[in-house]
């Protein structure tokens, strides 16, 4: 196995806590430094399908924005679909994934002169086919980091936990990284967060400020989220919504509450809130401030309102689901960074540059023996 090249294991205390915006900004701010960097995800748990190859998408969201130079399927080697935790209970044989996982790793690190390796969730997701975050960072020889959300006391106890799990398999975490912090409150964190980490024995490698614009999704994005098809306007997907508006209310009161980056959700009969919308994006052009419109439940809109709807360019979305159950999910969703979100992964990448100390960082990038 490759024991030369410098690698960090980039773990959370949960999923969605900013692995991948990290992973993204790592290899950009990198890249300054490096002329060559390896990525792979090891054990991935949303993939798609990529020329008959289950591909986690974080691995096909690095490949497509960095060129990574590192075949996909060793990018993403394990996958873990519906059966495979079942499979692996009935026949327990963990050697065949570990000899797979290091293939793949010596493959991502072939003539790289850095490789970023990315976990799956906190430091125990996969322990239920031996195969944790902190025994794959043990079985590939990584240092970690982990990254958690902002704050004192929560954040503390949950990389403390982590942490627990990493020193059991004996792998040595560099340091954390709080994500998604308040603005207002940044500045007293770093301080505080840095006495209390010391504690563990843990250096602050970030203080990430939230931004807004990465928690908006867009028009497409939603529509994937519910379930629904495009009846209009699918070439405007790519707009971002800001604002959810429920149309629960007269056409008239609803105009009011129209703001800069609002989707309309309302039942496909409300004509008047559908026409009202639509007559905003008429005289506001190319500065409307409703950027969809999508439509619920089974009764669809007037037939002359589907010929205006059709002439009018803005995205017209239809699902089966009521207003709101489709309000629900939207709340609910997870709004994950993909490969057509160039603005939102530039702010990503200035970001982490900004605020990570990649001296510290680099300092303790050494393969372990």
């Amino acid at each position: 196995m490759n024991t030369v090249t410098p690698r960090i294991f980039v773990a959370a205390t949960r999923q969605d806590e900013g692995k991948t915006t990290t992973c993204l900004g790592l290899y950009h701010a990198l890249n300054s430094r490096f002329k060559s960097i390896g990525y792979i995800k090891p054990v991935g748990q949303r993939f798609t399908e990529v020329n008959g190859l289950q591909i986690d998408e974080d691995s096909l969201l690095m490949e497509k924005t960095y060129n990574v130079r590192v075949p996909l399927e060793d990018m993403s080697p394990i996958t873990v679909g519906a059966e495979f935790t079942r499979r692996f209970i009935e026949a327990p044989d963990t050697s065949l994934l570990e000899k797979k996982l290091i293939q793949s790793f010596d493959r991502a690190a072939w003539e790289k002169d850095f490789v970023i390796v990315e976990g799956s969730g906190h430091a125990g997701v996969g322990s239920v086919f031996n195969l944790s975050n902190a025994r794959v960072a043990r079985l590939l020889k990584c240092p970690a980091i982990i990254v958690t959300r902002g704050g004192i006391g929560a954040p503390f106890d949950e990389v403390a936990l982590n942490l627990s799990l990493f020193q059991k398999e004996g792998v040595p975490v560099v340091g954390v990284i709080l994500n998604k912090v308040i603005p207002s409150k940044r500045d007293a964190l770093i301080d505080i967060s840095r006495k209390s980490f010391a504690r563990l024995g843990l250096n602050v490698l970030a203080v990430v400020p939230i931004q807004d614009e990465l928690r908006h999704p867009t028009v497409r994005q939603i529509a994937r989220a519910v379930r629904s098809e495009f009846l209009y306007g699918s070439r405007m997907g790519g707009r971002r919504v800001q604002r959810i508006m429920v149309g629960a209310m007269s056409s008239r009161n609803a105009i009011s509450y129209i703001e800069p980056g609002t989707l309309l959700i309302t039942p496909g009969d409300r004509d008047d809130l559908i026409l009202a919308s639509l007559l905003e994006v008429v005289l506001n052009k190319d500065h409307a401030h409703v950027v969809g419109i999508l439509l619920t439940g089974n009764d669809p809109p007037s037939e002359n309102l589907m010929r205006l709807m059709q002439k009018i360019r803005t995205p017209i979305l239809r699902t089966p689901l009521g207003t709101y159950e489709a309000a629900a999910e939207i709340h609910s969703m997870t709004v994950k960074t993909e490969v057509e979100d160039a603005d939102k992964i530039q702010l990503i990448q200035e970001l982490i540059k900004k605020h990570l100390d990649i001296e510290t960082l680099l300092a303790n990038c050494k393969p372990l023996q």
